[in-house]
């Protein structure tokens, strides 16, 4: 296990085999990186003295936080535990599953039955076999934020004993939302995201529209050689719910142009957001993480048929401003990313795969005994508040904190505050 050193903390890498299958215990192994985080004034403390805080990083697909030092939440986490930042499988450090990988397995059937054990009912398995290792079977704490809530609700249904304690942030699921019902809920959502970021900066209007007309009149390829169309750019929108999202937006519009042509600054910044290279898993199983005994078949693309406004179309006479979509992803992303092209035909699969197992158990849920808080974010455009509001509600004991204080993004934008207050709340000190 080899540590290092950060400014005020001391890191250890782990590394554990754990099954593919957790039904086949026996059958293929996969590898799941961890890493470990102790304050240096805490680093002689022995396991049983400081608590372990296992953290869910959002997603799906995406590796955990690379800490520097005592940075944001973490400060805030290691005054009380050592943290244990897990890459879930197939992310970061994990066995990696992306084309590269999943070639090896040589039939799209192969593969979209593989990625079949890569949501978060799998990824609370590894967690639970880890703690065992790392805590002798003392219980820990979760802490999930986004997808990373979700894991954590799977955990308090599936898995209650191995807890401690439980917070999440801007993720409490829907108990038994499928993917249309989100989508129906998040569309008008991020339309509204739309006017709130003209009205902060209004030249975007003429700009945008005219980046979508431009895109629609001509091909525009990325240096990856992927295209660069007007749903591409509109799809730059899925930055407008966290809390610098809309100048972020608005630095990549405005340099959208060198005199007549689309920039080469654009196409490298579009690019950077658009492509999956460096979490695969988050395109192919993002709608799966919803399904529970339904197939979703690209629930994204369906619903937005029923929101005509979205339609790029309105960059050719100018008529509407360009409204941009968000957390959704469509066949054609798959299509265009070469990174996701070689894996298009398993999505096909998984977009149709319809026997996905249940991810939550609203009886064991009601009989919670594990102390538990959330923050969920008023106006939060990736989990809709009506949904968690309804989850806090089941949750027996869990203590809710509804705020529009913070965006999606609040752990992080907040430094420590938002992890300081959900811990006073579930020790009864806030």
């Amino acid at each position: 296990m080899p540590s290092f050193h950060q400014p005020g903390t001391v890191l250890t890498d782990h590394a554990f085999e754990v099954p593919l299958d957790h039904a086949d215990p026996r059958g293929r192994q996969i590898t799941v990186f961890a890493r470990e985080v102790v304050a240096r004034e805490n680093a002689g403390r022995s396991a049983g003295d400081l608590p372990w805080l296992c953290f869910f990083q959002g997603g799906p697909g995406q590796q955990s936080p690379r800490p520097k030092g005592r940075d944001g939440w973490l400060d805030r986490a290691l005054r009380d535990y050592r943290v244990l930042l897990l890459d879930q499988r197939g992310t970061g450090r994990s066995s990696p599953a992306n084309r590269l990988t999943l070639a090896c397995l040589g039939t799209p059937e192969a593969q979209a039955e593989y990625l079949t054990h890569f949501r978060a009912d799998s990824i609370v398995a590894d967690a639970e076999l880890i703690r065992q290792r790392l805590t002798g079977g003392a219980p820990w704490s979760v802490l999930g934020q986004s997808f990373g809530g979700f894991c954590a609700v799977t955990y308090l249904s599936q898995a209650p004993g191995g807890l401690a304690e439980a917070f999440i942030t801007g993720g409490l699921p829907g108990l038994a939302t499928s993917a249309d019902d989100v989508y129906v809920a998040t569309y008008p959502l991020v339309a509204a995201r739309t006017p709130a970021h003209y009205e902060r900066y209004p030249d975007d209007v003429g700009h945008a529209r005219k980046i979508a007309a431009y895109l629609l009149s001509k091909e525009v390829l990325l240096p990856s050689g992927a295209p660069l169309t007007a749903e591409a750019f509109q799809s730059l929108g899925n930055c407008l719910g966290m809390s610098t999202g809309s100048d972020d937006l608005h630095y990549i519009i405005e340099d959208a142009f060198d005199g007549d042509e689309i920039s080469d600054t654009f196409r490298y910044r579009t690019q950077a957001l658009l492509t999956f290279a460096g979490g695969p898993l988050y395109a192919v199983l993002h709608e799966a993480c919803y399904a529970q005994q339904t197939a979703t078949r690209w629930a994204a693309q369906r619903i937005r048929e029923h929101f005509p406004a979205f339609s790029a179309e309105a960059a050719r006479d100018g008529s509407d401003p360009i409204l941009f979509t968000g957390e959704m992803i469509y066949p054609w992303m798959v299509a265009a990313d070469p990174v996701l092209r070689p894996l298009a035909d398993a999505a096909e699969l998984l977009a149709e795969h319809d026997s996905w197992p249940r991810l939550y158990d609203e009886a064991q849920l009601s009989r919670n005994t594990v102390p538990a808080a959330a923050a969920v974010y008023y106006d939060d455009m990736y989990v809709p508040q009506q949904f968690s509001v309804a989850t806090a509600a089941t949750i027996r004991g869990l203590r809710r904190w509804v705020t529009s204080e913070y965006e999606h993004d609040g752990l992080r934008a907040s430094g420590g505050t938002v992890l300081d207050r959900l811990i006073g709340m579930v020790r009864g000190t806030a």
